[in-house]
């Protein structure tokens, strides 16, 4: 056997080089770089190993540990999961920045490979710097807390074992039904031990991306089950952007004269405009989509989790003989709201259906239910546009929260800009082919209920964990993915405040994001649901502490945001008015760095719901009537949810 030594973080390095996909048919290489912050747990082996010889992988420096692991997730996922980034960070801290990372990757099944540095595998130094001693358990380090994190999880304690490690976690990186998060913990030491390698090991691998068919009997079931039913629903999950299924779901949807609802990660899938496409569903949807889901008969679930704000807590799907199918590559998925399911890729599931409902001659009972509720939508969406603070008896759209507040945060914020008439105006000065980027706050339930997306992959939401922080980080990620299109972080001011560091990253790559950040002086969206049930105004807005009261119901604090950002490097504007929003739109477009607007928006103007029910946990227990409240109207509204 012909060998090669090499460290192992050599090894590791060159066997990354040498990864592909092919799915349809098309090759291309499956790690295009690495995401790097050096410190003493990795410099000097997987450091050394990318100075020497980085092969063709890009190396990025990033900034925070868990933004630049957030970019490299939101690249895997602009690029359906068929190109990853790789993360290595030092030991203790570095590697605890990774683990929100890790979370957000699994929660939404992107794959991410991450690779810690870690203590000493000979345990000579120990306690080595920034290294957790356990008294019950020595073996244990700070990457033992990716374990439940990870899709697969590793630690190379001998220089040998990194073979058959890297090829586990190529197939689970590479599994449609079964990514995420995969971390490989690296001991310092061992990434700099030499082995004799076989050649072998480093030769081209292609790892296919098969489109899994379903049994016949599964389809027969399904087909058997929509022949049956008159008012079916199509919800449009993740999936079937990663399978590429859009065109055959949209022909589904025709041929049978069924509508399409969206979740978060299957918006821009459908053109917004197509004539079944009813919009976002759920806790975060519109009132066309939620109509139509609690009046179907049957919900037939494509490549999507069924997450509680998607199915409203199991309380949104609400006919009294309501059935439920799903389409999903992953049978944990598929089993979910104890669905009658159908394993396979999307694409291939619908288009064997398709034939079978064609020879049945399907249609569904609807006539002008879908048309009207679209109607009903686009009324109630342009007065969204359209609503103007009057600082005369103005009442919000989260009405009677801190109503007499209104006029205090107007005018430290020096704004009359509300939300929803910001969010309208952008959806027409963006171009088309702009992929905007969000993941939390209240913009989330504000996009995937207004925004409209007419063409594919625009819409890049990360809602599976909602992770704040992520939004700015992400469109670095989504930039990288698609140099040639304009990228729009859509962020609220607390979620910049947790995270924007790799904005420096973006300049320094030179790829330009647009960070959209909306300023109302607060962590808003929490504050709608402490005050939405039966709660005061209790630490989510940004007030000083009072001297008087010793509490944080002081004065509201004035951040300016675009002179932060500008310290950076970044082009920045500060938007009050509609015409400046637009000034600055414009001027964005020109730029050739980075940009921040520095949106100032009056709370509580965002959207509310519209019909579907978010079970969150209610105090069982006050003084307070409106807690007393909401706690007896939550078990009232269990007892229409499902159970399971």
């Amino acid at each position: 056997m012909t060998t090669i030594r090499l460290t192992t973080a050599q090894a590791l390095i060159r066997f990354l080089n040498q990864q592909y996909i092919e799915f349809d048919g098309r090759q291309e290489k499956f790690i295009k770089g690495v995401f790097t912050i050096f410190g003493h747990g990795n410099v000097l082996g997987i450091g050394q190993a990318l100075e020497e010889d980085p092969g063709e992988l890009e190396v990025y420096q990033g900034r925070n540990e868990q933004g630049m692991a957030h970019a490299a997730v939101a690249f895997a996922k602009q690029k359906a999961r068929r190109q990853i980034c790789a993360c290595t960070s030092s030991v203790g801290p570095g590697a605890a920045n990774m683990i929100t990372a890790a979370a957000t990757a699994t929660a939404n099944q992107i794959p991410v490979l991450l690779l810690p540095g870690d203590t000493f595998a000979s345990r000579q130094p120990d306690p080595v710097l920034q290294q957790i001693e356990q008294t019950h358990d020595i073996t244990i380090s700070t990457n033992d807390a990716f374990r439940p994190v990870s899709k697969f999880w590793d630690r190379i304690t001998r220089p040998e074992q990194l073979m058959s490690s890297l090829i586990q976690a190529m197939r689970v990186l590479t599994d449609p039904a079964d990514t995420g998060a995969v971390t490989i913990a690296l001991p310092q030491d061992v990434q700099g031990e030499a082995y004799d390698y076989p050649l072998s090991f480093f030769q081209r691998r292609v790892h296919r991306i098969d489109r899994r068919p379903s049994s016949d009997a599964a389809l027969n079931a399904a087909a058997e089950l929509i022949r049956q039913r008159r008012k079916p629903l199509l919800v449009c999950g993740g999936g079937v952007r990663y399978s590429e299924a859009g065109e055959a779901l949209m022909a589904f949807a025709e041929a049978f004269r069924i509508p399409i609802a969206e979740t978060q990660a299957g918006k821009s899938v459908i053109p917004a405009s197509h004539s079944w496409n009813v919009g976002g569903i759920g806790v975060t949807g519109n009132g066309a989509a939620n109509k139509l889901a609690r009046e179907a008969d049957l919900i037939i679930g494509v490549g999507t989790r069924f997450t509680d704000f998607t199915t409203g807590s199991k309380e949104l799907f609400g006919h009294p003989d309501q059935a439920v199918l799903t389409i999903n590559a992953s049978p944990f998925h598929a089993g979910k709201l104890d669905a009658v399911g159908v394993v396979a890729d999307a694409r291939t599931a619908l288009l064997a259906l398709y034939d079978r409902l064609v020879q049945a001659t399907y249609k569904s009972n609807y006539t002008t239910e879908v048309e009207a509720a679209k109607q009903s939508w686009t009324t109630e969406r342009n007065r969204l546009t359209q609503i103007d603070y009057n600082a005369s008896g103005f009442k919000p759209e989260i009405e009677g929260h801190f109503n007499e507040a209104m006029l205090e945060y107007a005018q430290v914020l020096n704004s009359h800009l509300t939300q929803t008439q910001v969010l309208g105006a952008l959806n027409d000065l963006l171009d088309d082919e702009a992929v905007v980027v969000g993941a939390s706050g209240s913009l989330p339930g504000d996009l995937q209920r207004m925004w409209k997306s007419e063409k594919p992959s625009t819409y890049h939401m990360e809602y599976g964990y909602s992770c704040m922080g992520y939004e700015i980080s992400g469109a670095l990620g989504v930039k990288m993915a698609e140099p040639e299109r304009e990228v729009y972080a859509f962020c609220g001011d607390g979620s910049y405040l947790m995270l924007h560091s790799e904005l420096i990253t973006s300049l320094q790559e030179k790829r330009k994001v647009n960070v959209l950040l909306f300023d109302n002086i607060g962590f808003g969206c929490i504050n709608n649901l402490q005050m939405g049930h039966g709660m005061g105004s209790f630490g989510t807005e940004f007030r000083a502490r009072n001297a008087a009261t010793g509490k944080l119901d002081g004065d509201l604090l004035s951040i300016d945001y675009a002179k932060s950002a500008s310290g950076y490097g970044v082009a920045t504007r500060t938007v009050r008015t509609m015409n400046e929003l637009a000034e600055a739109m414009e001027w964005a477009k020109q730029q050739t760095t980075s940009t921040l607007l520095d949106i100032k928006v009056l709370p509580k103007t965002m959207t509310d719901g519209y019909g579907a029910w978010w079970n969150v946990g209610v105090a069982q227990v006050s003084d307070q009537a409106e807690i007393k409240q909401a706690a007896e109207d939550r078990e009232g509204r269990l007892k229409q949810a499902r159970p399971y």
